[in-house]
This record gives C-alpha cells, sequence and structure tokens, in this order.
C-alpha cells in the first residue's frame, strides 16, 4: 500500500486510486476501490473522524475538479466494525462527510453482488451496509446471475419537529418541518416561495435553500438519540406540497452540503419525508408512494414498520430504486500540477 499521507501527498502513475463510477437515478456515486489508505478506528464514526483529520486532502482530490465537480458524491469502503455488516462505507462530497446517503445503498448493493462482495442469491440477495448513522440492510433483486433493482431498510427515521415558522434574511415569513431519515433535513413547501422544482430553477433553489439552512440553524437545536455527530442539519428539501395524497407521485429536491443538488430523489430525503407524513397521518404503515426528482427519476417508499429511537416514534422506510454503471478510472496526481490536487469554481 502506498504512503498517501499528507506529507507525502497524493497518489501517483505507478501507484493510482481507482475508482468505479454509478449512478442512481442520474445523483453520481463514485466507488473507491483500490490505492486508499487504510482507515483506523474502532467504530465508522472514528474511521470518519480520522479520515477528516488525515486524509481530507484525498477527499478533495477525487470530488473536486478536474476529477469531479461541484455536485460529486463518493464512497470509501472500509473494514465493517459491525459483525453483521458485509460492507463499511464513508460518504464524502463537495464540503465534507455524510452520516447516511441512500442512492448509495442503491448503488452499492449492486456493486456488492456483481463484484462477488457477497454470495449470490437469486431471487434476493441480502447486502448488509455499515453507515456512520448504523446498519443498513439493503435487497438486490437478482435475476439469472444478475442484478436489478434495489430496495433498503432505512435506520430509524423520524419527525424532529414539525411547523416551524422562521424568517430568510429578506424577512419572508417559512412553514417547514425536521425530520431525520439517516442525516437531519428541514423539509419546505417551494410553493411558499412560488418556486416550482425545475431544472431552470436550480440557482433560485439553491439560493433559497441556503438561507434555509442558515434560517434553521439559528434557531433550532438538533439532537439525536445515537450520537452527537449525527445532529447536524444536513440540507433542505423543497418539496411541491403533494404530502396528503399518498396515493399520487411527489416530486422534491434536495440541496446539501455545499450548495450541492442531487439528481435523484434522494433516498435518506424519501425517508425523512415518509417519517414525516406518516407522524402527520398523511401515509399508512405499507402504503407505497412515488417519489420524483427534478430531472423525473424515480424512487418507490413506504414506511415498512413502527420503531422507536430514544424519545422519538419512528419509523422503518423503505426506499427503491435502480443504480447503473457509467465507468471505471485510475487517478493520479502528474508532477507539478498544483491545480490537480482539487479546486471548485462553485
Amino acid at each position: 500500500m502506498p504512503d498517501l499521507s499528507e506529507k507525502a501527498g497524493f497518489p501517483n502513475r505507478e501507484n493510482p486510486i481507482e475508482v468505479i463510477d454509478m449512478h442512481t437515478g442520474g445523483e453520481p456515486l463514485r466507488i473507491i476501490t483500490g490505492g486508499f489508505p487504510h482507515l483506523i478506528g474502532d467504530d465508522i464514526l472514528a474511521k470518519r473522524r480520522y479520515m477528516h483529520e488525515n486524509f481530507d486532502h484525498l477527499r478533495q482530490f477525487l470530488m473536486l475538479e478536474p476529477r469531479g465537480h461541484a455536485d460529486m458524491y463518493g464512497a470509501i469502503l472500509v473494514e465493517p466494525s459491525l459483525p453483521e455488516a458485509d460492507i463499511a462505507v464513508l460518504f464524502i462530497h463537495n464540503e465534507g462527510y455524510s452520516t447516511m446517503c441512500g442512492h448509495a445503498m442503491i448503488a452499492l448493493g449492486r456493486y456488492a453482488v456483481d463484484y462477488g462482495v457477497v454470495p449470490v442469491i437469486e431471487p434476493v440477495t441480502v447486502v448488509n451496509i455499515e453507515c456512520p448513522c448504523g446498519l443498513v440492510r439493503t435487497e438486490v433483486s437478482v435475476r439469472n446471475g444478475h442484478s436489478h433493482s434495489v430496495q433498503f431498510l432505512s435506520v430509524p427515521s423520524f419527525l424532529f419537529g414539525r411547523d416551524y415558522m422562521l424568517n430568510l434574511p429578506d424577512g419572508k415569513q417559512f412553514s417547514c418541518d425536521i425530520a431525520y431519515g439517516g442525516a437531519f433535513y428541514a423539509l419546505v413547501d417551494a410553493r411558499q416561495f412560488d418556486l416550482p422544482i425545475l431544472p431552470s430553477t436550480i440557482n433560485e433553489i439553491i439560493s433559497i435553500a441556503r438561507q434555509i439552512c442558515i434560517a434553521v440553524n439559528q434557531v433550532v437545536k438538533l439532537v439525536h438519540p445515537d450520537h452527537n455527530d449525527l445532529a447536524f442539519l444536513y440540507g433542505a428539501i423543497l418539496t411541491d406540497g403533494n404530502d396528503t395524497d399518498a396515493n399520487k407521485a411527489t416530486t422534491n429536491i434536495c440541496v446539501f452540503a455545499k450548495d450541492q443538488v442531487d439528481r435523484s430523489p434522494t433516498g435518506s430525503g424519501v425517508s425523512a419525508r415518509l417519517a414525516a407524513q406518516y407522524a402527520r397521518g398523511q401515509i399508512g404503515l405499507q402504503q407505497q408512494r412515488q417519489f420524483n426528482s427534478v430531472i423525473g427519476s424515480q424512487f418507490t417508499g413506504k414506511v415498512a414498520a413502527i420503531t422507536r429511537c430514544g424519545e422519538f416514534d419512528a419509523i422503518i422506510a423503505c426506499v427503491g430504486g435502480t443504480a447503473h454503471y457509467s465507468g471505471q478510472s485510475r487517478f493520479w496526481l502528474d508532477d507539478g500540477d498544483h491545480i490537480g490536487k482539487g479546486f471548485k469554481v462553485r
């Protein structure tokens, strides 16, 4: 294993970092499969801290330009600390590190089946994935030895608070819920801002989402029963407001990290929305509905079970979708290439 410490620098041509690229509903996932340094820690949250403290330059190297872009997303496979886990993963993006990622669960389920990480069982192969937020069960549909659609059962998801009345910097008041689906989100009906969820309104959506997160962080103190490392607002989800009719599809868009836009319906966001809808009596147990993204890709979601998370009434969400492979690469830093360490324009 090459020495990829900050002092030693970056991978070279002889010892590159190897990746497989996938996307789930249009949202990218760069799976780091080789050449990455060993991450130390007794549990996955300790490994996450170790990564941040020692190898954050490699996150930037892989996620930012010229190898990535402002909306790139990645998964670093690490040694599991839970005995029942088949694989363990750290999530990386343009700003730092996520606690949960549903679109990655769908992609990693396929990857684990296709690359022999787990024994293949037809018609469904189970892959248990250890995430910073806990253990997630993925179920991969397999036919004639080939993986297809995937669904995952979330960690306990819950409505943290409802009907917060907050103000944007310009004084405009808005209402939001805050829910947890592996990460905390502000759930906001975009109709309050006369803002349709379309590719043509992305810049306005990013601006509003940024202001929403600032307003929430100024007023609301988040807590999570399991660990303080989970108690932070990950992003804002703007919806079309269709929460009451579970028989109709609903569209949402998630803006997270540093103005990063999810092209998929957002798996952890769907889990959070289902938790809020169930708490409000807007969807029943085992009632499935469709969630659409800003580009029209689709996830299915349902409340699979009822549980508790500390003092919170919670659900286990089941979210399904399809991932596809898009390529395979070997990355290194050429001699004298200071720009190639990673940069961002926005």
